[in-house]
């Protein structure tokens, strides 16, 4: 079973899409899931696409379901379905809040064409089509012996123009009755009606397996149609649409001046009835402008008549009247009413406007004749405008009628209509007449008739680079009168209103003709399509939908860009857009079309079944010439229509033609004046015979074999496409089937120029094809014949009988005329490549090849495709089974990877370049290019992600790939080197890249990302297995902040850890490779990549114990998580966790928050990790049992971890005070020697640890000045001495947890004893705790209360309603900083604040900290406050050289984990409504992070980005604490 494909339509806030183009097939599933901008709101969308069981109806829509597979925790998979099964155009919206509409667009399903007695489903890409003009079919009975040479050179669609009765100029377009049959197909003494057609079509589909489809016209109806003259209202007329007046009065003016010309009036003004001079030109010019302008007057059709106005207006002064100001809104602009029924001098003036523009002085008479005059000025300074503008319309239609003249008249490729007559007048009429013939100013008098003028209507047309949305018979267009209109004069533009009530008629009318067409023909070409209102298209379509699902609508459109084309496409779901080969000016242009049009390109990439919606181009259907286009033959060569048309046939989309093409008429058949009827298929018809065709005839015999081609390279799965131009004539084109690799390649050798008249060259360039060449599947050529020459026949249309096609097919090499030799030669071990040296390549031929895989390279891929088999069933299609399969492959890879540990997954998937270093490796490095982010198979599948979407085969990463091994060798040796586990996966992928070495380099690239996709999710699979249930039903991004987890903790060469007690149980060992003994090797947090991952730097006690609790807790990694605690606690001296832990060894106990996150994790052990207790009994090998030991040996000294807790606790209560070992330059370059003076105590009053100085920094924010040049050095920014708020609250949280596992008997100690002035104090831990409870409201609040007795520097407040970021620093100022440490307390200590004040101190937060990715470090109101960290800079800036910045404003990410897990403890005690709007603030924020991971080729959360989450290029691109604090938020949701 092939995976049911689905595709994801991501929405975001805002963006409309309805000009943009998603196809989809029936079968398919579609999911819409939720963007960035909408994750958290509550989102409904609603389509028309019907529900189960229902009808379509286009203005019915309905809300769809979520699923959320994961439950809760967050929207990054939460979707609803449509499952596809019905073709068409379908409509989705949707809205949020109180917005019902904030985006949209639409979706086309395919429709599924079944054809032949068994109803087998004909592919859209393996449509051949031929054209018919109906007309020239002759009667009903005749028509099958004339349709039967579309059958017999195998297409297998016909394409009818319309069968209806037509109008009185026999133009195929212009119908006389859209419900009638034409009668001239019933002979006499016969009456064929649409069932007998339908019969007709029916018999084709089922004997002959071929398709009909036929045209419908909306547009227009003939202006002799019956029906229009008893509902003139269903066309534009003077009597509905007045604005045409003007436009009218032109026309018939230029109709007399038609006739003065014909009757020779204009002989002695230069102006014959012959006109054939630029002379002539000149003279119309000039009678336009002296007779007939001057006497129309249109200008009167817009102007104002003055006095009366004037008058008007002064009785309304002189009444006392004032302006309605609710009609002018108080401004001063006079407006003028245009006339609705444009009667001259008919319009009028806004009276209110008028009073308000114009206010007299005073009421004398003086004063409002002033005020009359002012007015009547401006009144005929408006009426000189209106002259000026239709003064420019009438210089615009004097152009147009000088150009249509030109060009029918005059211009070598047009008509040449030759004298004007009546019949040929001097333009076409625009509107139509039906009464006698009488002077102008008798014709001008009708058009205030009523019931005369309303049939006058206009004509339709074209108009050169209009908007097509646009219709250009309504009112406010001025085509009609500045004669731009391209018009048929045979045809009467419909007037449709906006819905069925405006023309009730004409609407029910064009239903039933829809409905007759829908009834009888598998699919519709819409006529005109880009003129027809849109409304209408969508209404008649959805009538014939509702008769044939599987409707086939194609339509051709001339809007000139791709957007505009796609509002008709997506609005009607358009299955096809007709696309002609004779729109290219060169073979080049030609094959680049055939590119264009479809397909993949050779060796693209498999993509997955669940993938992005992508927009799409529209299907094409590609004809070699349409019917309404020019003859190839007169414009290129009869050499030519061969080669082109193979062109089109390689094209991987829908393709056909024209009939008389393939018999070679030379003439345009044309939709209006043929009458003559097509010839017949007669097998033994003689080559002079102008009403019989057969194989020999023109080019059907090579056409046949291009229609089978086509047709089965569709049809066989070759979707995919190379166009290779091999000189200025000779295009090829490759077809190839990803799944057998067979290629069929066409070479083509146009002739655009007749080889008679043209010199092209004999120097064919031999071609290269890489495989094994099976046969020729044919070549062609264009030749000449004895059969006398082309003389165009009276009663059938008949082709050029001198030239025949000479075609051989499936003959091997040996046999080819047009191939000289084709040598085999190697290029490297697995190219196999053929050389051509082409004989005869004429112009005109044509040759293709079938083309294999050599044997070798064919037998592995089938196996390497059976090997793959199990990560996609989708390569079970070409795939062979191996005798000779090696062990390692006889196990699938799960089970290898099932043996993998997570310390395996971090080799196998990451290590950055300084961890693989460390190993003596490096990631691997693409020349030219850059080098991968990571030694694993992430690092390369970053690059894959981006290049497979697209199918980017150019990427420097694919080069690399097709000219060598390098790439595949790193992937297998870089495994196999490490023993274990991970070497049988690297022999894995060595026994796989054994086949994949041997195939051509070409297909190198789909194959090796194949298997690497394949391995990496298995990889992900057994990852996940290993971890906690949160992770393993968690979301996808819960799942990508869980790899976060393997990406940071990882096994170095050297062991970061201290060793742990002997007496531990469950210690990972691993035997040294150099000194050969058996050493520990725990995992270790690494605190960033990539400045943070080896060596002495890459184990830091704080960020370990900020990251654990998310990265390794949340993840279910208990017993690594316990290893890493003890290693620590092994280190303690002086009562504190060192921060850089250098092994212990090289320890620094610079930190004085390290120890508190430490106790933190500790808490956070036992109570998530199940008998978590029990870690507080594990033996602790302590390194320095005293503050002046020497590190001693793992065993020396072991204490149980609570004693080693008590004794932290006991130290600090003490107080900590000492200096750094090795004070100076060679620990610190920058620090001042009173820097290394470390202090920690308690403060006996209030129980809030305090400490440091001004010249160092003990918490997170530890960045010390470095610049001589701007006076920083050796003084830390960010010192933040006294009591930093977040160890208080971690403190809090430590001294509430021991007084608790005291009251459960699991800690034995309940008070601290310290000395002090030579006695001996107690202290509980329960008094400790109360005192800080008591104490930290009263010190820490900055209450709105100006007198508050607790606040010891009101002067230094700037914020309200906030919490100090620290109590009793050494500058005052510090402790008023608005920073985001304090919401770490309120998640370790809630019980430390009010509800209320933390709910407003929390909002002031985000008002003013809180970034895209991160919280700013600093309230932007600081005036220190800057949040672009360089740390490259050192200019005369204090605070910003060398980065001084640090911690000052850039916004770092790990704190919003803590304001948003803030954030949702007190929103739940605010009730449901606060709870549900935070809720969407953590969705909505969190979704940013899913994006950045998503996109990152890390995969990983930043350190920290510039102000307004912009990139800096100084942060680790990964941090652990980021990835923990994010992933701790969605545990906490």
């Amino acid at each position: 079973m092939a995976p049911k494909q689905i595709r994801v339509m991501v929405l975001n806030d805002m963006e409309k899409l309805d000009r943009t183009l998603f196809r989809l097939d029936q079968g398919f599933e579609l999911q819409f899931r939720l963007g960035p901008t909408l994750q958290g709101k509550h989102v409904h969308v609603y389509t028309n696409y019907p529900a189960e069981g229902e009808l379509f109806e286009r203005h019915k829509f309905h809300a769809l379901d979520w699923i959320n597979p994961t439950g809760r925790q967050d929207d990054s998979d939460k979707f609803c379905i449509l499952d596809l099964k019905i073709s068409g155009s379908y409509q989705y919206y949707f809205g949020h809040g109180d917005e019902e509409k904030s985006g949209g667009g639409y979706i086309v399903v395919d429709p599924v064409l079944r054809v032949g007695a068994d109803n087998h489903i004909l592919p859209l890409d393996c449509i051949s089509i031929q054209t018919y003009l109906s007309k020239c079919l002759g009667p009903l009975d005749e028509w099958l012996d004339r349709l039967r040479v579309a059958k017999e050179t195998g297409y297998n669609m016909i394409h009818f123009t319309p069968l209806q009765m037509l109008g009185e100029s026999r133009s195929c377009y212009s119908l006389a009755d859209q419900l009638e049959l034409n009668p001239d197909f019933s002979p006499a003494g016969q009456a064929y009606n649409w069932t007998d057609v339908g019969n007709l079509v029916e018999k084709m589909k089922n004997e002959w397996n071929m398709l009909c489809i036929t045209d419908v016209v909306y547009n227009h109806t003939a202006a002799n149609s019956k029906w229009i003259e008893k509902h003139p209202e269903c066309g534009y007329n003077l009597v509905n649409s007045p604005h045409l007046k003007p436009a009218w009065v032109l026309d018939r003016a230029l109709w007399h001046v038609t006739c003065a010309i014909a009757d020779g009036k204009y002989k002695d003004r230069g102006l014959p009835a012959l006109i054939q001079d630029h002379q002539h030109l000149h003279a119309i010019r000039g009678v336009l402008w002296q007779d007939v302008f001057p006497r129309i007057k249109l200008w009167e059709f817009f102007q104002v008549k003055v006095e009366p106005a004037v008058e008007q207006f002064r009785a309304l002064l002189q009444s006392g009247a004032k302006p309605g100001r609710s009609k002018t809104d108080g401004k001063q602009q006079l407006k003028i009413i245009q006339d609705p029924q444009y009667r001259r001098f008919g319009n009028t003036v806004d009276m209110d406007s008028a009073l308000e523009t114009f206010v007299p002085h005073g009421s004398s008479p003086g004063a409002i004749e002033d005020c009359c005059n002012w007015l009547r000025r401006r009144l005929d300074e408006l009426n000189n405008e209106q002259f000026h503008e239709i003064k420019h319309h009438q210089e615009q239609a004097t152009n147009c009628i000088d150009g249509t003249v030109s060009y029918e008249r005059l211009a070598d490729h047009g008509p040449k209509l030759g004298p004007v007559t009546r019949k040929h007048p001097l333009v076409t009429r625009y509107f139509t007449f039906p009464f006698e013939e009488a002077t102008l100013e008798q014709d001008l008098e009708l058009m205030n008739q009523p019931e005369k003028s309303c049939h006058f209507l206009a004509h339709n047309g074209w108009v050169m680079a209009d908007d097509p949305l646009r219709n250009f018979a309504e009112p406010g267009s001025n085509v009609y009168i500045r004669r731009e209109l391209i018009c048929w004069g045979d045809s009467v533009k419909l007037r449709y209103g906006n819905r069925p009530e405006d023309c009730p008629y004409l609407w029910a009318h064009m239903q039933k003709y829809t409905e007759i067409t829908a009834k009888h023909f598998v699919g519709v070409r819409l006529d005109n399509c880009h003129s027809t209102p849109l409304h209408v298209a969508e209404f008649m379509l959805d009538a014939a939908r509702k008769l044939r699902p599987d409707l086939y609508v194609v339509a051709e459109l001339f809007t000139g860009s791709e957007e505009l084309d796609n509002v008709f496409v997506t609005r009607l779901g358009i299955s096809s857009l007709i696309r002609e080969a004779m729109s290219a000016g060169d073979s080049h242009e030609e094959g680049r079309l055939v590119y264009r049009y479809g397909g993949e390109p050779v060796g693209a990439f498999l993509q997955p079944s669940l993938r992005p919606l992508v927009p799409s181009i529209a299907h094409a259907m590609f004809l070699d010439i349409t019917h309404d286009n020019e003859c190839p033959i007169q414009i290129r060569s009869v050499y030519d229509s061969l080669p082109s048309s193979a062109i089109v046939s390689m094209a991987c989309c829908a393709t056909g033609s024209t009939r008389g093409y393939d018999e070679l008429v030379p003439h345009q058949i044309s939709v209006v004046s043929e009458e003559r009827f097509y010839s017949k298929w007669n097998p033994q018809a003689k080559p002079s015979s102008p009403d019989e065709v057969n194989l020999q005839s023109g080019i059907i015999g090579g056409k046949l074999a291009l229609n089978r081609l086509h047709q089965e390279l569709a049809a066989k799965g070759f979707n995919q496409v190379f166009v290779d131009q091999v000189d200025e004539d000779i295009v090829a084109v490759t077809r190839h089937c990803p799944s057998t690799h067979q290629s069929v390649v066409a070479v083509c050798r146009t002739a655009f120029k007749n080889p008679k008249h043209h010199r092209y060259t004999d120097e064919v360039p031999p071609m290269c094809i890489p495989g094994k060449i099976e046969e020729v599947v044919l070549e062609a050529r264009t030749v000449e014949r004895q059969a006398g020459s082309y003389k165009k026949d009276e009663r059938s249309i008949n082709g050029m009988p001198e030239y025949t096609v000479e075609i051989k097919e499936h003959i091997q090499m040996k046999d080819s005329k047009v191939v000289r030799q084709a040598g085999v030669t190697s290029r490297g071990p697995s190219e196999y490549v053929q050389e051509i040296v082409f004989e005869q390549l004429t112009p005109g031929s044509v040759i293709a090849f079938r083309v294999s895989l050599d044997p070798k390279s064919q037998e592995l891929v089938g196996v390497l495709r059976n090997h793959l088999i199990q990560f996609n069933p989708l390569y079970k299609a070409g795939s062979l089974s191996d005798p000779n399969t090696p062990d390692i492959l006889k196990s699938t890879l799960t089970q290898i990877m099932s043996k993998m540990t997570l310390a395996d997954m971090n080799i196998l998937l990451f290590r950055c370049d300084e961890e693989e270093k460390e190993d003596g490796g490096g990631c691997y490095n693409i020349p030219g290019w850059t080098a991968l982010k990571y030694g694993g198979l992430q690092g390369l599948l970053s690059v894959m992600a981006d290049i497979r979407p697209k199918n980017d085969l150019g990427h420097p990463f694919c080069d690399n790939l097709r000219q060598g091994d390098w790439m595949i060798d790193y992937v297998s040796n870089r495994l196999m080197m490490r023993g274990g586990t991970l070497a049988e996966v690297g022999q894995w992928f060595q026994a796989m890249f054994t086949y994949l070495k041997h195939i051509p380099r070409y297909l190198i690239p789909c194959y090796f990302d194949a298997i690497l996709v394949g391995a990496y999710t298995t990889a992900l699979d057994a990852t996940f297995k290993q971890m906690s249930s949160f992770v393993q039903n968690g979301s996808s991004f819960v799942k990508l902040l869980a790899l976060g987890s393997v990406q940071m903790c990882g096994v170095g060469r050297f062991p970061a850890l201290p060793p742990l007690s002997p007496a531990l149980t469950d210690v990972p060992y691993r035997v040294n490779e150099i000194t050969k003994q058996k050493e520990q090797c725990c995992v270790s947090l690494a605190a960033g990549l990539p400045h943070f991952s080896a060596g002495i730097f890459r184990c830091w006690g704080r960020d370990t114990f900020i990251a654990l609790r998310g990265l390794m807790l949340v993840t279910g990694r208990h017993l690594e998580a316990r290893n890493i605690i003890l290693g620590f606690a092994g280190t303690l001296r002086h009562g504190l966790i060192p921060n850089l832990l250098g092994e212990g060894v090289g320890a620094r106990f610079n930190c004085r928050d390290a120890v508190w996150w430490w106790l933190q994790c500790i808490q956070d052990y036992c109570t998530m990790v199940p008998n978590g207790n029990d870690i507080l009994q594990c033996p602790v090998s302590r390194m320095y049992p005293t503050d002046d030991s020497k590190p001693l040996p793992p065993g020396t000294v072991d204490q149980l971890l609570y004693e080693v807790i008590h004794e932290a606790m006991e130290r600090h209560m003490q107080g900590i005070e000492f200096r750094e070992r090795n004070a100076g330059p060679q620990i610190d370059r920058n620090m001042r020697d009173e820097g290394f003076n470390i202090v920690a105590k308690v403060n006996p009053d209030t129980g809030f640890v305090y400490g440091g100085n001004r010249f160092n920094c003990g918490t997170w924010m530890d960045k010390m000045g470095e610049s001589e040049r701007a006076r920083n050095k050796g003084i830390p920014a960010t010192p933040r001495d006294g009591s930093a708020v977040e160890i208080v609250g971690l403190c809090k949280s430590t001294l509430r947890w021991l007084v608790e596992l005291h009251k459960q008997g699991l800690f034995p100690y309940n008070t601290v004893t310290i000395h002090k002035d030579g006695k001996q104090l107690s202290v509980s831990y329960e008094e400790w705790d109360r005192k800080i409870q008591e104490n930290f409201e009263k010190m820490f609040y900055v209450s709105h209360d100006l007198n508050d007795p607790n606040e010891k520097h009101p002067e230094l407040v700037h914020k309200r309603g906030i919490y100090k970021d620290s109590y009793g620093a050494s500058s005052p100022w510090c402790d008023y900083q608005l920073r985001p440490n304090f919401t770490i307390a309120m998640v370790v200590a809630p019980e430390l604040f009010t509800v209320e004040h933390a709910w407003e101190a929390l909002n002031v937060t985000e008002e003013k900290l809180l970034g895209p990715l991160g919280m700013k470090t600093l309230d932007p109101d600081d005036m220190v406050y800057c949040g672009v960290y360089d740390n490259s800079l050192d200019n005369d800036s204090y605070n910003l050289a060398r980065g001084f910045n640090y911690h000052q404003g850039p916004e770092w990410l790990w704190p919003i984990g803590y304001f948003l897990r803030a954030k949702i403890y007190f929103a739940k005690k605010l009730g449901k409504e606060t709870y549900d709007k935070t809720v969407y603030l953590v969705k909505n924020v969190l979704s940013r992070h899913y994006v950045h991971m998503e996109r990152s080729s890390w995969k990983g959360l930043p350190e920290l980005t510039n102000e307004n989450g912009q990139f800096c290029p100084f942060s680790c691109e990964t941090q652990a604490w980021s990835l923990a604090a994010v992933l701790e938020v969605l545990h906490d949701l």
